[in-house]
C-alpha cells in the first residue's frame, strides 16, 4: 500500500471521528453533554492529544534524521566514486576497462533509482545490472610494476571496499526503515478519538465542519510526510540525484 493510500485511510478514520462525535451529540441524553461531562472529556482528550503530539514529533524527527543520513551517504558515495576514478586514472591506461565499468554501474544505478534521470544516464535498456563486486576483483587483478602503482592499487581497493560497505549499509537502512503498522494504527486511533471529542461538543455548522476537515487533512498530511521520508528513493519526497549526475558527468575524463 502506498504512502498516499495510507494517508487517505488515516484522513478517513480521523474525520470519521468527527462525524461519529456529531452523531453521538444527537443521540446521547442531555446530561451526558453537561459541563461536568465536558470537563472530564477535556482532561481525557488532553492526555491523548499530548501523547499523539509526542509520537508525531518523534516520528517526524526520526524520519527526517533517516532521510538526511541517506542523503549524506549518497553524496559521500558520489565523492568516493570520483576519487576511485581519479585514482585509477593515475594508475595508467590499463585501468580503462575498469573505469568504464564504474561509469556504467553509476549510470545504471542512476537510471534505476531515479527513472526520471534515465535519459541523462544514457543506459542501454537491454543491459543487465553491472556487477559492482566485480570491479573490486578487477582492481585486485591488476599487476603493479612499481611502488607507485602498488600504492595506487591499495588505495583503489580501500576506496572500493568503502563503497561496497556503504552500498550494503544503505540497502540495510532501506529494508529496516518502515514504520511499524501497530504504532501507526494506535496513532490514528488516538487522533480519531481526539477528533470525535471535537465533534461531540462542536456546533454543527459549515464553518466548524470545514475547520475540522482542514485540521484532519493537516494531521494526515503529517503522516504522509513521515511515510514519504521513510522511503527516500521512491514516492513524492526523494533523495536528490544531483550528486550522482554530477559524478557521472566527470567519470572517464
Amino acid at each position: 500500500m502506498s504512502s498516499l493510500e495510507i494517508a487517505g485511510i488515516s484522513f478517513a478514520c480521523i474525520f470519521g471521528g468527527v462525524v461519529l462525535g456529531m452523531f453521538l451529540q444527537t443521540v446521547l441524553p442531555e446530561h451526558h453533554l453537561g459541563p461536568d461531562s465536558k470537563d472530564v472529556v477535556k482532561v481525557g482528550m488532553g492526555l491523548i492529544a499530548t501523547m499523539a503530539a509526542l509520537v508525531l514529533g518523534l516520528l517526524t524527527g526520526s524520519a527526517k534524521a533517516s532521510f538526511d543520513t541517506l542523503d549524506g551517504e549518497v553524496k559521500q558515495m558520489a565523492a568516493n566514486v570520483i576519487l576511485l576514478d581519479r585514482t585509477l586514472a593515475q594508475y595508467g591506461p590499463e585501468t580503462h576497462d575498469i573505469r568504464d565499468r564504474i561509469r556504467r554501474a553509476v549510470a545504471y544505478k542512476l537510471a534505476v533509482t531515479w527513472p526520471e534521470d534515465a535519459s541523462a544516464a544514457r543506459v542501454d535498456p537491454s543491459e543487465n545490472n553491472p556487477a559492482v563486486e566485480g570491479i573490486e576483483e578487477a582492481i585486485r587483478a591488476l599487476s603493479p610494476q612499481n611502488e607507485a602503482e602498488r600504492g595506487l592499487q591499495s588505495r583503489a581497493l580501500q576506496i572500493s571496499g568503502a563503497l561496497l560497505q556503504m552500498r550494503w549499509l544503505m540497502f540495510g537502512q532501506q529494508a529496516g526503515n518502515a514504520i511499524q503498522t501497530p504504532l501507526l494504527a494506535v496513532l490514528v486511533f488516538w487522533l480519531a478519538a481526539l477528533f470525535a471529542s471535537f465533534g461531540l461538543f462542536a456546533p454543527r455548522n459549515a464553518t466548524v465542519i470545514a475547520v475540522l476537515c482542514v485540521s484532519a487533512l493537516s494531521v494526515s498530511g503529517a503522516i504522509l510526510l513521515i511515510l514519504e521520508m521513510h522511503q527516500p528513493f521512491q514516492g513524492l519526497i526523494k533523495v536528490s540525484s544531483a550528486p550522482l549526475r554530477y559524478t557521472l558527468a566527470l567519470l572517464g575524463q
